[in-house]
């Protein structure tokens, strides 16, 4: 009985060990299947729910955006020649290791819309055709492991689309941009230049870069792991927006000329610098804006960054006794004098206990306001400016442009310092009226004059003509309908002033022939360069023609010449300047007689 119970006992132990295994057994089935069922659930959800995802993760994979870079638009000159133009190109790139990795490749045909099969000497001898090389050449350059290559560079955009339209595995191409200036110096300070990276840094190129710019387009498509085409894939190609072309007022031929010119004058006084600004009178149009020493665009590191620019807008000088037309006008519109009023000048005059005297030693004269004018007298020109009040020497300075910006298209415009009346001290409130103690650029002077010689109506000076979209629309930039400073009558008065200054006093030695010429001489000292007293004089001539019916007006200035600053002229350059003007626009020559005022009574 003992023995029969041991032996249940270990059947017993047997029997739960099998059942334990095998509920284990079933757990661990279980598991399995669960772990299963998730994989098995997931893969559903992805292959068969979340294709789209997938199928998008797959195609960004396969896709290429590639830059089709805007032509940047040309700069023309008045008569459409070309100042500053683009010339796009290519680099074609290859992948060695994509490009003749497989023995064949496929593209679609865009003429049947097949898909060919194309073997690897196929396509590189077509490549090489296509660029006009040796296939030798091509081959060597295309076959390897190396991840990039240049197949060759500066191709034309014919040429590169003959390689692109190919679909050669691994060949690519790269838009680069070269920028060229055909004048060379010629307008050099107003066209500007580009850094090497195509920023625009100068000029017209910087001010009016986003009219010249245009907008880059793309171009999308797939490309396989093996960097063929997918000619099968879906394209899409956004059009490049190339830039408008810049049409100035300038004419080059005259701006050449007047760039000669001036530079010959600046060597000739050995002088810091100087500059020529040609305004069409009744429109504000510059014709030229010279300087003596130009920025070549195409080499802008040959050129002094400080002389890179315009002067003739940056660079705010004492005008001198240029500024004595304004006081005219002035007193004149007032009707505080007429150009024939009798002033008694004596050889010095005080006024608020300054005193004044003239460049030259005289008793006391009888002077016509126009002979104080043209003798450039500052005695009687405060004599006869002291009857304005301060407010109106102020309001009639800054009408004519004086202390603002003309808004001229140039970077580094200098507007200039016109004080207010009331920090005026006692001897500048007489100063400003023979051009000391308020300052102005060179183009600030030639706008005043453009005004008198306008009938008194003042414009904004004009840089551009037009702008023109790349498919031939050109735009026409309405000039400044203006604002009349002095009435045409009082105009009229400055204006047989003016000539009297050539024709009876001291501008003698201006003479255009066949024209009748008026202008006026400037002297004034330099401020130092970092405004610490002042150095050396600023010398300049401005005048208009013919004087029946004003053009166009001339302004000549030099820095610093050396020398005897009373015996240093700018008439020679003038009458050279404004001579070439005249006859190559065709003005009549003057058919009426020359007004010489009386100086003296």
């Amino acid at each position: 009985m003992a023995q029969n119970t041991g032996s249940d006992r270990k059947n017993t132990r047997a029997s739960g060990s099998i059942t334990r295994n095998r509920i284990r057994l079933r757990v661990g089935l279980a598991l399995v299947l669960a772990l299963l069922l998730i994989i098995s659930g997931k893969l559903f959800l992805i292959q068969g729910l979340d294709t789209g995802s997938m199928a998008e993760a797959a195609i960004n994979q396969r896709t290429v955006v590639s830059k089709l870079p805007a032509t940047r638009g040309e700069i023309v000159d008045a008569n459409g020649k070309v100042m500053a133009q683009s010339i796009v190109r290519y680099n074609i790139t290859v992948s060695p290791k994509n490009s003749t990795a497989a023995d064949t490749f496929v593209r679609k045909n865009s003429g049947t819309g097949n898909v060919d099969t194309v073997t690897r000497d196929e396509g590189i001898q077509e490549l090489a055709d296509a660029l006009s090389l040796k296939e030798a050449d091509v081959r060597k350059t295309v076959t390897g492991n190396s991840d990039f290559a240049y197949v060759s560079k500066g191709v034309t955009a014919a040429v590169e689309s003959k390689v692109m339209d190919l679909q050669l595995p691994g060949i690519y191409s790269e838009a680069t941009s070269e920028r060229t200036y055909p004048l060379g110096a010629v307008g050099g300070s107003i066209v500007g230049f580009l850094g090497s990276d195509g920023t625009p840094l100068a000029g017209i190129e910087q001010t009016l870069n986003s009219k010249l710019q245009g907008a880059d387009g793309s171009r999308k498509y797939q490309r396989g792991a093996n960097g063929i085409v997918i000619p099968t894939a879906p394209e899409e190609n956004q059009p490049a927006v190339d830039g408008e072309t810049v049409k100035l007022t300038i004419n080059s031929d005259l701006q050449y000329f007047a760039q000669q010119a001036i530079s010959d004058q600046v060597k000739k006084f050995s002088a810091q610098w100087g500059n020529i600004v040609v305004v069409q009178a009744k429109t504000g149009k510059i014709v030229a804006m010279a300087e003596d020493s130009t920025v070549d665009p195409n080499n802008p590191g040959a050129t002094d960054a400080a002389n890179r620019g315009a002067r003739s807008v940056t660079a705010a000088i004492e005008p001198g006794s240029t500024e004595k037309t304004v006081t005219a006008a002035a007193t004149i519109q007032e009707g505080k004098v007429s150009p024939l009023s009798h002033v008694l000048v004596p050889p010095t005059y005080t006024v608020n206990g300054e005193n004044f005297a003239d460049a030259f030693t005289h008793g006391t004269e009888q002077r016509t306001f126009a002979g104080i004018i043209g003798d450039s007298m500052n005695t009687g020109t405060v004599m006869v400016g002291e009857r304005l009040s301060k407010q109106q020497r102020y309001d009639y300075l800054h009408n004519f442009g004086i202390g603002q910006a003309t808004g001229i298209p140039l970077p580094g415009e200098n507007a200039g310092i016109l004080a207010q009346p009331d920090s005026w001290d006692g001897r500048q409130e007489f100063t400003v009226l023979f051009g000391q103690g308020v300052s102005q650029t060179p183009l600030q002077t030639a706008m005043i004059y453009q005004t008198i010689a306008n009938n008194g109506v003042r414009l904004k000076p004009q840089l551009v003509e037009s702008y023109i979209d790349p498919d031939g629309t050109e735009h026409k930039v309405d000039g400044s309908a203006g604002t009349e400073v002095v009435s045409p009558q009082s105009a009229q008065q400055v204006k047989d002033i003016l000539e009297s200054v050539v024709t009876a006093a001291d501008a003698k030695d201006v003479s255009v022939p066949g024209y009748r010429v008026g202008g006026k001489t400037g002297t004034a000292e330099a401020v130092r360069d970092d405004g610490a007293g002042f150095e050396g004089y600023t010398a300049s001539f401005v005048g208009m023609a013919p004087m029946e019916d004003p053009q166009y007006v001339v302004l000549v200035t030099v820095q610093r010449p050396q020398g005897d600053i009373y015996g240093i002229s700018q008439a020679p350059v003038f009458n050279s300047v404004m001579g070439q003007v005249l006859h190559s626009n065709n003005v009549p020559p003057s058919t009426t007689h020359s007004v010489a005022l009386p100086q003296k009574y």
